[in-house]
């Protein structure tokens, strides 16, 4: 007889929401039946996708009371859950602290699993609860390293790639100046950034954008709109040389794997969830400074601490981009064969094969 879970998640593209889906996905194809209860309004970009998520909502008719609950969701909303059998929760986040309300919901569970052993530490070290590693992944038929089929008038210009939405805490306010630092204008060098999100409105993201052209280099800063699937963004991917994640504090980040997996270098902070696919081998790591309260007036309060950024980190990574373009203009960038190799192990059926060794 086959597994049977109680799946409670998002699917949309952003983070939770790609995380749902590929765990719905992976699940089914490692025999599990999942009865799904989706959060929200239900995006997909294929049909693939679309008829998973359609086999998982027709399994709520028959959903085994006694089987337990997956919810993916965050730390302070887990009450919600199906049936009977064990609750387990699989929060996403990034600081070392929780509040009331978020300790509140984590004792509330049966079980809790993170993505990374940092994660874990903070779990026991806030709610002194066990909690298991269950490592996200990257879709590799998707993600890999193929050729762009981008224009390609920039084959000689080295491409720097930073995605994820606007946010101090992944160290946006600090990459233009990282970015000037590295480059002269007249280098023949361009920093993509994908930044659209619905949580930054346009107001808020024009300012984000005069930040990095209002610089001596600005000129050489592109801004790319949101794409419609994970396909186009592997092929901006593909496209780029190099991915640059100067995060302050981060809860995995799927897009620096997925820069690796499509054989791209990554330059890239050493703290937090990063720690976990990250090394020396596979990444240029940037050690960060001391801890400091987590400030940025919109999503962080002070609650938690996240690693500065100074002077020398921001010669780190500037050094490291100034390394990958001399590489890329002298024709000896070669492919990231170790980040590849790394974003194999980190398949989402790893992701399904951990969550049920541990918890099911």
């Amino acid at each position: 007889m086959s597994k049977k879970l109680n799946l409670i998640a998002p699917i949309n593209p952003l983070g939770y929401g790609c995380v749902g889906m590929n765990m719905l996905k992976a699940l089914f194809q490692q025999g599990v039946e999942v009865a799904f209860w989706p959060m929200g309004a239900v995006t997909v970009s294929n049909e693939e996708d679309a008829s998973y998520v359609r086999r998982g909502i027709e399994n709520q008719k028959t959903f085994c009371a006694a089987s337990q609950t997956l919810r993916i969701w965050h730390q302070h909303d887990m009450a919600q859950s199906v049936g009977r059998g064990k609750r387990i929760g699989m929060p996403i986040f990034e600081l070392d602290t929780f509040n009331d309300i978020e300790k509140h919901h984590l004792i509330s569970l049966d079980h809790v699993c993170v993505c990374s052993k940092w994660a874990k530490d903070v779990i026991k070290d806030q709610v002194n609860m066990e909690a298991s590693v269950v490592p996200l992944g990257v879709d590799n038929k998707i993600f890999n390293g193929g050729k762009s089929t981008l224009p390609v008038e920039w084959d000689a210009t080295t491409i720097f790639l930073n995605v994820g939405k606007w946010e101090k805490r992944k160290g946006h306010d600090i990459l233009p100046e990282i970015f000037n630092r590295a480059f002269k204008p007249t280098d023949n060098v361009e920093l993509w950034m994908m930044n659209d999100s619905p949580f930054v409105n346009e107001i808020e993201t024009r300012v984000w954008q005069q930040k990095y052209t209002e610089t001596e280099s600005g000129k050489n800063i592109k801004f790319l709109p949101r794409v419609e699937g994970h396909a186009e963004v592997a092929n901006l991917m593909r496209a780029a040389d190099c991915g640059v994640f100067p995060s302050r504090a981060e809860g995995w980040n799927l897009e620096a794997l997925e820069m690796m997996s499509c054989g791209k270098h990554v330059i890239i902070s050493d703290c937090t969830a990063h720690q976990e696919f990250c090394n020396d081998a596979n990444s240029k790591m940037v050690e960060m400074g001391p801890l400091e309260e987590a400030h940025d007036g919109i999503w962080f309060e002070g609650q938690g601490k996240w690693r500065s950024i100074g002077k020398p980190q921001i010669e780190d990574f500037a050094q490291h981009m100034r390394e990958i373009h001399l590489l890329k203009q002298t024709g000896m960038l070669e492919p990231n064969t170790n980040g590849m190799d790394t974003a194999k192990q980190f398949s989402w059926s790893n992701s399904v094969k951990q969550f049920l060794l541990q918890c099911i």
